[in-house]
């Protein structure tokens, strides 16, 4: 099914990063991995090549550091070629549920700068080649937090928002080259992380990984680009559904409200 396609994940060695890398793989693609540690990143994507078959490299990084961003694109280019799918997952979250006047400065900073500098730098070393080629496809990992306010998650929802608008940044400039970019909220998945917040607490019920991965693969299969610039929720959105239908409007996208059909904003 994405026999050709070279995808490149980023936060691959863990939770929703590393189901995407297998799932990707496993339908024929060749998977970059890409996060900050590297020993736990090439067994995770030893054990994708084991599991699938397919070609994968395992590149560490850090997605908020330019150069290294830079290269390690470049040493996936040179090895399986260029990028065809861009999954921007990797990120960090907010340290304590407070309020934000009580969140440790430097800890919050570095939330946003995974969220937004992250997919930023990702998609600049990667897009350009994209236009040469006449396309390709972004997806950035959301979250319905990122479509509204939160008391406890600050930097975590300012990132997650900001990561919107990157999104339809590309898919309104890339549109006359090809390409295509959307936001994929991955509901609540079951991984160490959404374990350690205490909001999930006794949590019982999770999004299934695989609903992400078929959401993941539908996107780089080219089925859903009608709906790029736009946002998807794994776990609530029926995939058939979306395959056939095409959104109007500023349908899922990140919009303020008029309050009365007498506001000036309307």
């Amino acid at each position: 099914m994405l026999t050709g396609t070279v995808a490149l994940v980023t936060g691959a060695s863990t939770g929703i990063g590393r189901h995407l890398a297998e799932g990707l793989a496993a339908r024929g693609a060749a998977v970059a991995g890409l996060a900050r540690g590297a020993d736990r990143l090439t067994t995770a994507m030893r054990e994708v090549a084991a599991a699938t078959g397919a070609r994968t490299l395992a590149v560490a990084a850090d997605v908020t550091d330019r150069a290294a961003v830079e290269a390690a694109v470049q040493r996936v280019t040179d090895e399986l070629g260029p990028v065809d799918l861009l999954v921007n997952n990797a990120g960090l979250i907010d340290a304590a549920e407070v309020p934000l006047w009580e969140a440790d400065p430097d800890q919050w900073w570095q939330v946003v700068e995974s969220q937004v500098r992250g997919p930023f730098l990702l998609a600049r070393a990667v897009v350009p080649t994209m236009v040469a080629r006449g396309g390709g496809r972004v997806i950035g990992l959301g979250s319905g937090l990122g479509t509204r306010g939160s008391a406890e998650y600050s930097a975590y929802s300012a990132g997650k928002s900001a990561q919107m608008r990157i999104t339809e940044g590309i898919a309104l400039a890339g549109a006359a080259h090809g390409v295509r970019a959307f936001d994929l909220a991955p509901g609540v998945v079951d991984t160490t992380m959404t374990r350690a917040m205490p909001m999930h607490a006794g949590r019982t019920e999770w999004t299934r990984p695989e609903d992400v991965v078929a959401l993941v693969v539908a996107i780089a299969a080219g089925q859903l680009d009608a709906w790029s610039g736009r946002f998807f929720r794994a776990g609530a959105d029926d995939l058939d559904l979306l395959r056939a239908t095409a959104p109007t409007g500023d349908g899922r996208q990140l919009r303020l409200r008029p309050f009365g059909d007498a506001d000036p904003i309307g």
